[in-house]
């Protein structure tokens, strides 16, 4: 095995284990927001609003994240973050009201913000530095964490209610993962990044506070919001459209958020083969296109068997549309970074509520077709951004590192 592809699959798994600490973390205290809600004695509006202070928390978090990320690095930030989250699980454990749940919650938003923009950054220097597509399945190990955050849940709560139990097992996990990430994590080096023009721009930047998004950040933010509408609604919404539209039976109607994970995980495996081939804005105008089209078609069609179809369409074709645009906005530096990221945390919350406002004044089947309507305005936003060609990856000129499938 080559020195190269040492190098570079120490890095993958590092940084494949931070997002895998996000998806951990965010599934872990989310899948026990039941036991939260009788040990506080919440209503549904509460509860709603525990939710989505998080959100909040995450969203208002862009100019500190900004500078943080500036003034210490994607490697120390990610680090932090990924420790302070587990610290907000400790937290949660113990919390002894609402108010104070409310604040830790606003807290984890922060954090979650923080390490979603120094990890992509991670994700994206690694890219830069080794010529080589990744950033898929970097997003795919999210998904992989959840996965094992739910897993966990089940266990833990057959043996133990306890939140402490649950949430200390859960922080401890968490950092033994940091520990074992940190040494393989890239050393900040802002030029891998950002284009060659940008590299006087950013060190200007290092020594002013929060600076106005260009145009194409702009373009790239809303792409992020639309894509990440697309896949919060699917997740939210497919169930209950499946059930009370579709009639699908109680057996089936799960299958919805199954398709459409299954699909996104599967399709951000192969996707980075597709972006060194194809270039990431082919990828995200075709895949967008794809699922707005092919969920549309769905909604007209009818049927559980079209249904399920049209959402395979929304997982494979939206799959790689945040890894593209994050690596975009890295390009442009840690104020474009943070903005999109921001941006794709604000659509990931409220776009769930709004489908669920249109569908409240309409029918869900109008709510169902708003998320077409996104994955198409997708399409449309990437038109405007100048993405990076196809790749042609260092490893074709390093036979050892061209035999390695990842």
């Amino acid at each position: 095995m080559s020195p190269v592809r040492d190098d570079f699959r120490r890095s993958q798994v590092a940084i494949g284990a931070l997002f895998f600490v996000l998806g951990f973390q965010y599934a872990t205290w989310v899948s026990r927001v039941p036991a939260l809600k009788a040990r506080l004695d919440l209503g549904e509006a509460q509860i709603g609003l525990l939710l989505m202070t998080c959100g909040i928390g995450a969203a208002v978090s862009f100019p500190l994240v900004a500078v943080l990320t500036r003034r210490l690095g994607s490697r120390l930030l990610s680090v932090l973050s990924a420790l302070a989250l587990g610290v907000v699980l400790l937290a949660l454990s113990v919390v002894p009201n609402y108010p104070v749940t409310l604040l830790v919650l606003f807290f984890d938003g922060i954090a979650v913000g923080c390490l979603n923009v120094a990890m992509n950054a991670q994700g994206a220097a690694l890219e830069a530095r080794f010529e080589r597509t990744t950033m898929s399945r970097l997003h795919a190990t999210f998904s992989a964490g959840s996965l094992l955050a739910a897993l966990l849940a089940s266990g833990v709560t057959s043996v133990t209610g306890t939140l402490a139990a649950h949430f200390g097992v859960a922080a401890a996990l968490l950092a033994v993962l940091v520990a074992a990430a940190r040494p393989g994590l890239l050393a900040d080096r802002p030029d891998e990044t950002s284009e060659p023009q940008q590299q006087e721009e950013e060190k200007k930047k290092q020594r002013r506070g929060f600076v106005l998004p260009t145009v194409a950040t702009l373009w790239m933010g809303l792409a992020m919001v639309f894509g990440t509408v697309t896949e919060g609604a699917m997740n939210d919404w497919s169930a209950l459209y499946l059930k009370d539209y579709v009639q699908a039976g109680a057996g089936l109607a799960p299958m919805g958020i199954a398709v459409v994970s299954v699909m996104m995980v599967c399709a951000r495996i192969f996707a980075d083969g597709w972006r060194t081939r194809f270039g990431d804005g082919r990828i995200v105008r075709t895949g967008s296109l794809l699922a707005a089209l092919g969920l549309a078609l769905a909604l007209a069609v009818g049927g559980v068997v079209p249904t399920l179809l049209g959402f395979a369409c929304v997982g494979l074709g939206v799959a790689a549309v945040t890894p593209c645009v994050y690596v975009a906005a890295a390009r442009q530096g840690a104020d474009a970074l943070s903005l999109v990221a921001a941006m794709g945390t604000t659509g990931l919350l409220a776009g769930p509520a709004v489908i669920g406002f249109i569908a409240g004044a309409t029918s869900l089947l109008w709510g169902m077709a708003a998320v077409a309507a996104s994955a198409a305005v997708v399409s449309l936003c990437a038109t405007r951004i100048g993405w990076p060609g196809p790749q042609t990856p260092a490893s074709a000129a390093d036979p050892g590192l061209a035999a390695d499938p990842t």
